[in-house]
């Protein structure tokens, strides 16, 4: 009977069983009108500000990949405690998409208070917007808790940089569970958004080869040192992921990387690499499957490493936790 009790308390204690307390109807009955604020709030503000769907994009995977989504990235520092948020690799997470979350959060808190997790409102959002710049449908579930702890010392090797080599991007990813070929999937996500030119200086800065970097279209690392002329003085100072169809989400990320039109050190790898090659030439020909692929990976991660019952809470705000004294 004590191994019996044992092996219940191990099935019981699972992260799998504790993922199956996600549902898509969650909120159903305690808060009816969660979704449709969300999508109305979403909808108004990728319209004003065209860049936010890439930026909550961003900001999912910023939180998912470090412990699991929930909205650990959200909290900000205090006088004792430095939180991801201000960890270097965070430094450039765009303002828009923690405004989208703070509104929506905002709203539903007027209508059905303590209910709705600011976890589930940035996967929530990061849905709609993905869908309604053009890519493809991600089910998503609900039912997470907001995490109890926010650690900059937590984040270091848990996210890629432009600059890490394949074997060190797919070792971050199949420490998540990731294969190869959800991380191939992921990185599409660069369809869409920008990035700043201190992440790529180096490959078109090269003083060997004024003609850029022999992997990069000639004439495309020619107008990149226009743009990027003064980033050393201008910080923000930023290009386009895909130059050629930047606002939407589509598969021309890939076709770009086998025309020498990748951004990043790490785009050029993943496109030549013998691990990676044949999935990039898979996307680029094939949307559907490209689109199948990514809709599947994001919702692995989505639900990786859920907090739910005692291991999280519910926030009052999305920024803090609620025992937060001031």
């Amino acid at each position: 009977m004590k191994s019996f009790g044992l092996c219940l308390f191990i099935l019981l204690s699972s992260p799998y069983i504790l993922q199956a307390n996600l549902s898509s109807d969650y909120y159903t009955k305690t808060c009816p009108e969660f979704e449709q604020t969300l999508v109305q709030i979403v909808t108004d503000k990728q319209i004003a500000a065209p860049t936010t769907a890439a930026g909550t994009l961003r900001l999912f995977f910023h939180d998912c990949m470090v412990d699991g989504c929930d909205a650990s990235i959200l909290v900000a520092s205090t006088p004792r405690k430095t939180s991801e948020r201000d960890a270097d690799i965070n430094h450039s997470l765009p303002g828009d998409a923690f405004d989208v979350i703070t509104r929506i959060k905002t709203a539903v808190e007027l209508k059905c208070p303590n209910v709705v997790s600011c976890s589930d409102i940035l996967v929530g959002a990061t849905r709609s917007l993905v869908t309604m710049v053009g890519g493809p449908r991600i089910n998503v579930k609900f039912g997470r808790k907001d995490s109890l702890v926010s650690d900059m010392n937590r984040v270091e090797g848990k996210l890629a940089r432009p600059n890490m080599t394949m074997d060190h991007i797919i070792s971050i990813f199949e420490s998540s569970g990731l294969t190869v070929q959800e991380m191939v999937a992921l990185v599409g996500a660069h369809t869409i958004g920008f990035s700043h030119c201190k992440e790529f200086a180096s490959r078109i800065f090269n003083k060997s080869d004024q003609n850029g970097p022999v992997e990069m279209n000639p004439k495309y690392a020619a107008e990149l040192r226009k743009l990027c002329a003064n980033y050393t003085k201008d910080e923000e100072m930023s290009a386009f992921n895909d130059v050629f169809t930047p606002g939407k989400f589509d598969n021309m990320y890939y076709k770009n990387l086998k025309h020498g039109y990748g951004l990043l050190q790490s785009d050029h790898a993943i496109a030549f690499d013998n691990r990676t090659r044949s999935l990039v030439d898979l996307y680029a020909e094939n949307e559907t499957a490209f689109f199948d692929a990514f809709a599947k990976a994001m919702e692995k991660v989505s639900e990786k490493n859920v907090k739910t019952g005692k291991l999280g809470e519910v926030r009052r705000r999305c920024d803090q936790y609620n025992d937060y004294k001031g």
